[in-house]
């Protein structure tokens, strides 16, 4: 089944938090936190403007978030727990410095 959330919605799958802390330590499930990163999978096609005009969303599928820890409406879709929220929720993007670094000659 194929999902695409109307408006300002966006669909985004959480990234599973580490098992273990810095010195080792396996944490149980019981006493993870849920994780407040994600991927977009799917958006919307944007929210109206006070003149009514489209205004697309600056997020795209495939990027990766931070989003509130109560963020969002928890859903299962084809036996996979996504949640969609509002683009306004999303506090930002994270991007791979890595790749923007300039190479020597």
């Amino acid at each position: 089944m194929k999902f695409r959330p109307l408006h300002d919605r966006v669909v985004v799958r959480r990234i599973n938090a580490e098992e273990k802390t810095a010195g080792g330590i396996i944490i149980p499930d019981t006493a993870q936190e849920k994780p407040q990163q994600g991927e977009v999978i799917a958006v919307g096609s944007g929210a109206r403007g006070d003149d009514n005009e489209l205004v697309p969303l600056d997020v795209k599928a495939g990027d990766r978030v931070l989003f509130g820890k109560w963020s969002g409406t928890e859903v299962k879709i084809d036996g996979e727990d996504l949640l969609i929220m509002k683009e306004s929720d999303i506090m930002g993007v994270l991007e791979d410095t890595a790749s923007g670094k300039k190479k020597a000659a």
